[in-house]
């Protein structure tokens, strides 16, 4: 499926938003902002510095994950698992970056780290999170029908219009159970994307039409992952415990992730709209659908700039270190043109997220019903 044809918009990868007709379209000012801002060196790589923070998360990942494997009293071996899962996800957040192009001006540095950072440490694939994350979620972000980060059915539904085709038992358990649930299993998280990127491998290996190089290489890294984190360890402790060690480490990972991925798109602030065929607007879809999101130091480092959504959206294949820079800049560009700009506090922003689960979301029809929606409640 070509997503990018489908809505009418261009492959965020290249970083230049297609012209459109809608809603408050100002691509020569975003031009101009973009211009601004690689006067100021904004648009460099930070590599050394992100390979540096790279680097901390590594040390704080393994350092704890090592106690964890070889402490004996359960309150060491629960503060080490806390300390590895921070790490972990520094890591992550940090990939994420590189995975945008943005870590290194050379293409192979920036593949280099991202095959490290995603399926040799946490068994996910590259090539699914670039065509699920990249070239779908960032091209129509909380686009229903096509964005899957957003598709939640048939175990819970976020919008009024899921919440719509459902009866009997299942529209009980969606309007009385399913946000008690929710937070629950919400340890589940990275083992679904985990599942998806081996479907999504097996699938494309498969197929002689669709299989790449980077595919068989996806496959060499989600194999090696199997061998460094179960194997290796193996040789010097029981296989079960290895196992099981395995297992725990990313449970642990999976609400600390959806911590960071969530508050950005999810709450009500965060609007969707459905799939259709209504005027495309690059930057009011980016802005209508996107809230970012404040932290403190240790938050700042584990969230790699994630907390910067808007800015990440406009920009995608800039440097994260730039995101606070820029922030006010964007700010003031969509203020100024009638763009939204929303932020909340973390904790503000998950427990948001929670309540979409017992008061879904609406789901509006068109980009211009959404913008009506956003102006007349204030969102």
């Amino acid at each position: 499926m070509d997503v990018s044809a489908l809505l009418g918009l261009e492959n965020p990868l290249m970083d230049r938003p297609r012209p459109a007709y809608g809603w408050g379209v100002d691509l020569d000012g975003l031009t101009e902002l973009r211009a601004e801002f690689n006067e100021r060196g904004w648009n460099r790589k930070a590599t050394g510095w992100m390979l540096a923070q790279m680097f901390v998360g590594l040390v704080i990942a393994l350092s704890g994950y090592t106690v964890f494997l070889l402490a004996e009293p359960l309150w060491i071996r629960i503060i080490a698992m806390v300390v590895s899962t921070y790490g972990s996800l520094a890591v992550a957040t940090n990939t994420h970056t590189w995975t945008h192009n943005g870590g290194s001006s050379k293409r192979w540095v920036n593949d280099l780290v991202g095959f490290f950072g995603y399926p040799v440490f946490l068994n996910l694939s590259l090539t699914y999170w670039r065509y699920s994350h990249i070239v779908v979620h960032h091209t129509a972000p909380n686009v229903m029908g096509v964005d899957g980060d957003c598709d939640f059915p048939p175990f819970f539904v976020s919008t009024d219009k899921e919440l719509e085709k459902s009866s009997g038992a299942a529209r009980f358990y969606y309007e009385h159970i399913q946000h008690f649930l929710f937070p629950v299993i919400l340890w589940v998280h990275t083992f679904l994307r985990q599942r998806k990127s081996w479907l999504h491998i097996i699938s494309h290996l498969r197929n002689p039409a669709k299989r790449k190089r980077h595919h068989w290489i996806d496959l060499g890294c989600m194999m090696l992952y199997w061998v460094l984190w179960v194997g290796v360890p193996a040789m010097f402790l029981p296989l079960e415990h290895v196992f099981v060690a395995q297992v725990i480490r990313i449970a642990a990972l999976g609400y600390p992730l959806f911590a960071v991925l969530a508050p950005a798109h999810y709450p009500h602030e965060a609007g969707c709209v459905t799939k259709g065929n209504w005027p495309k607007d690059f930057l009011a879809l980016q802005t209508a659908t996107t809230v970012n999101f404040r932290t403190g130091f240790l938050g700042s480092y584990a969230c790699s700039g994630l907390q910067y959504q808007i800015e990440h959206h406009l920009f995608p294949s800039y440097s994260h270190v730039y995101y606070p820079k820029m922030a006010p800049y964007v700010q003031r560009f969509c203020e100024e043109r009638g763009f939204p700009y929303r932020t909340v506090g973390w904790a503000e922003g998950m427990w948001k997220v929670l309540m979409i689960f017992k008061t879904p979301k609406v789901e509006a029809p068109d980009l211009e019903t959404l913008r009506a929606r956003i102006d007349r409640q204030g969102l």
